[in-house]
């Protein structure tokens, strides 16, 4: 009983502590609205030259999209509608704009014609000097365009394990929205600049319970969890600030305005955007980092255990070394020279040394990624210089076959670590100095190596992988 209390209190714990001692027991007040990230990059950000006055009629929700539900149907939206808020806030926000009123405009106007039909009767029967009524502002720059997409489910997945009446699962689910903006002249309707960006929304649930049988007759039973979704408002207004953030630097880049502290601080916003703008379009969806890489070869060394499959019983693990140098054919395959090092070891006290020099034709399954499997063969020669047990005879040169599998971890653009598992065929039965049976010998190399890149890097531009279009996802 007490090691099942005990297990019951661990799959508490596993299920988030945190959650036990924050339980929303009793009402909240009413609060000022949360903050995201990107609210106090905004706040922060420099200040312009002057501020552009900036009219936004209706930035919406285009996607037409309801709420998704297990069983039945809803009227829910699956996005707010109040973006075009969200978006004025944002504006003024980052001081670079002076929103005006266009959202509701008819309302707008009918009172300044109450103010102005007032105004006349007030000037005709007691003061003929009552001021006009002043004109309004004038939009120099309209902003557009709306929330275009909104993706359920993009990535779904859990785990769980239940063992005599004991378990636990985890659930979650990613969704992704996507808006444009774009920044429209009053002066022709010349579009200055479109703004795309992408916001994940996660959703996690963790559970744990159990059912079991601690008695005749006496069952406990227990379960406990938490579910946390990520609000749909603040992805909304995260994504938001970052279209007006990176419409800010957008037009500074194409010098529609400008900072009010000049040309070194242009300079800095631009650098750090443009760096991360390289790294976002360089992440497929998914988050799948992408490297491109125009060097034309590389160096690598490597270490690794053989085990050498002779006429012997005895099969030790033995070692041995290799350094060689690929060079770059296509994205996808190069050719590598090597010359390595074998020991190898077996029963009767057989030791030797060898030498081999292979040739290789390699093929990289996914070239821009920083993890990718890849498989290479080729042929070489195995050399026997030295004998350290002479009684076994030297081996002359024997020609050979190999190919491995392996995978290559980019670590940064020059360096990279590759683990490997080859196969080595030779064509003669005497590797172990004796000669017994039908097949011939063959040995096994597995390690782990790394390399450097060799030349100048020509282009730090995200490329367009095959048949996959980039994704900007935040």
């Amino acid at each position: 009983m007490k090691k099942i209390i005990y297990i019951l209190l661990v799959c508490l714990c596993m299920s988030s502590c945190g959650t036990y001692f924050n339980q929303p027991f009793t009402q909240d007040e009413a609060r000022i609205g949360e903050l995201t990230p990107r609210s106090k990059i905004l706040e922060e950000f420099p200040l312009p030259q002057e501020p552009v006055v900036v009219g936004v009629y209706n930035f919406k929700d285009q996607t037409g999209q309801y709420k998704t539900v297990e069983n039945g149907s809803t009227f829910s939206t699956a996005v707010s509608q109040g973006a075009t808020t969200m978006l004025i806030k944002a504006l003024e926000d980052s001081k670079w704009f002076t929103p005006i009123e266009r959202e509701n405009l008819n309302n707008l106007l009918n009172e300044r014609n109450i103010i102005r039909s007032t105004r006349e009767e007030f000037r005709k029967t007691t003061n003929p000097n009552e001021p006009k009524l002043p004109p309004l502002l004038f939009a120099g720059i309209l902003l557009e365009g709306g929330i275009v997409s909104y993706d359920s489910n993009i990535v779904t997945g859990g785990a769980g394990a239940r063992y005599f009446g004991i378990g636990g699962s985890t659930q979650y689910r990613q969704d992704r929205i996507t808006i444009y903006l774009r920044a429209v002249s009053t002066a022709n309707g010349k579009i200055l600049k479109t703004v795309y960006v992408s916001k994940t929304i996660l959703s996690q649930a963790i559970n744990a319970s159990l059912f079991r049988y601690v008695n005749f007759q006496r069952l406990l039973e227990a379960e406990t969890g938490i579910t946390k979704n990520e609000p749909v408002q603040l992805a909304m207004k995260d994504a938001i600030e970052k279209a007006v953030e990176s419409l800010i630097i957008e037009g500074i880049i194409d010098q529609l305005w400008t900072t009010q502290d000049g040309e070194e601080t242009n300079q800095e916003l631009v650098d750090a955007y443009l760096s991360e703008k390289a790294l976002e379009e360089s992440t497929l969806l998914y988050g799948r980092k992408q490297r491109t890489r125009d060097y034309f070869g590389a160096v690598h060394a490597s270490g690794f255990a053989t085990v050498m499959n002779g006429d012997y019983q005895k099969k030790p693990l033995s070692y041995g070394g290799s350094i060689g140098y690929s060079h770059k054919l296509t994205n996808h395959f190069n050719v590598s020279a090597n010359v390595n090092f074998q020991n190898f070891e077996s029963s009767f006290g057989f030791n030797k040394d060898f030498f081999a020099t292979d040739l290789n034709l390699e093929y990289i399954l996914l070239p821009y990624d920083n993890l990718t499997p890849y498989a290479y063969g080729g042929g070489g020669i195995l050399f026997d210089p030295t004998s350290t047990a002479s009684q076994f005879g030297k081996l002359d040169p024997q020609p050979k076959l190999q190919g491995g599998i392996g995978i290559i971890a980019q670590i940064t653009d020059r360096w990279a670590v590759r683990g490997f598992f080859e196969s080595d065929l030779l064509f003669t039965d005497q590797l172990d100095g004796l000669e017994r049976g039908k097949r011939d010998d063959y040995y096994y190399n597995f390690g782990l190596g790394v390399s450097f890149s060799l030349g100048k890097k020509k282009n730090t531009a995200p490329v367009e992988i095959e048949g996959i279009g980039n994704s900007n996802t935040n």
